[in-house]
């Protein structure tokens, strides 16, 4: 039987049809991972030299809708991780995916000298606020797990610090966006880049970086001026350094790490 008359026959019966669930082969999320890839790559990733505090974290998936298709955390139990980073960890999904291109990725961290006061893209965080019914409705038991209530809603919100990025698969089609949060912006940014890279969405066909190999690194160009904050970046597109490390050990650190698939 046709899958229109199955779905037909069993309405007619008297059942309940459950809308299709993230991951299904058949269902808007088909192109980006399940909650359990998703949970294990954030886990893999995290244990990884990030710089920043060691934290826990947690991690979004949107497809390329803006629709949440995966929530997950890092540690053994919900409430190990900064609790408002849920929410943010999705703003940096959705910012990655609406603001990327088929041909052109640019991560959250590229965003920030943009939007500072003078900038090019000065007050782009005020636009596409969070949908505030999808980041806090339902119960907070099921955060980070399958049926996390932000599941099937389209959360938007920007994020404008490094730890969202554009998922490109194999063909180089973008799919979606992924968001991480927990620590400071720019662990949060390489926690990102080592998820992605597990999931193998990581085949960027361009970015503002300069890097062939990194194509929407993070740039930390930023040269502090008198009585400027944060400074001028050389690219236009630089992030400052956020410790506690040196800014050497932190730059090392990024150009470091796995280089985009082609």
């Amino acid at each position: 039987m046709k899958k229109t008359g199955w779905l037909t026959a069993l309405v007619a019966a008297g059942f309940v049809v459950v809308a299709v669930q993230p991951g299904r082969a058949d269902g808007p999320c088909a192109d980006v991972p399940s909650q359990s890839a998703l949970a294990a790559a954030l886990t893999t990733a995290r244990g990884a030299g990030n710089g920043g505090f060691n934290l826990d974290m947690w991690g979004t998936v949107v497809n390329r809708d803006g629709v949440v298709c995966a929530v997950a955390f890092t540690g053994g139990n919900r409430g190990a991780q900064w609790p408002g980073s849920r929410v943010i960890s999705a703003q940096k999904a959705n910012t990655a995916n609406a603001f990327s291109l088929p041909g052109l990725a640019l991560s959250t961290a590229n965003l920030y000298s943009a939007v500072q006061p003078g900038g090019s893209l000065f007050g782009l965080q005020e636009s596409n606020p969070v949908d505030t019914s999808v980041a806090y409705g339902g119960s907070p038991a099921n955060y980070g797990q399958p049926n996390d209530p932000m599941v099937n809603g389209r959360i938007g919100g920007v994020n404008v610090f490094g730890g969202g990025l554009g998922l490109y698969n194999s063909s180089g089609k973008l799919v979606g966006g992924i968001g991480v949060s927990g620590d400071t912006s720019c662990a949060d940014h390489n926690i990102a880049w080592r998820t992605r890279s597990e999931l193998n969405l990581d085949f960027v066909p361009g970015g503002v970086s300069g890097d062939p190999a990194h194509k929407d690194n993070i740039i930390f160009d930023i040269t502090p001026q008198a009585g400027q904050m944060p400074g001028v970046s050389a690219s236009g597109f630089g992030h400052p350094h956020c410790g506690p490390g040196s800014a050497a050990g932190e730059s090392a650190i990024a150009a470091a790490l796995p280089p985009n698939k082609t």
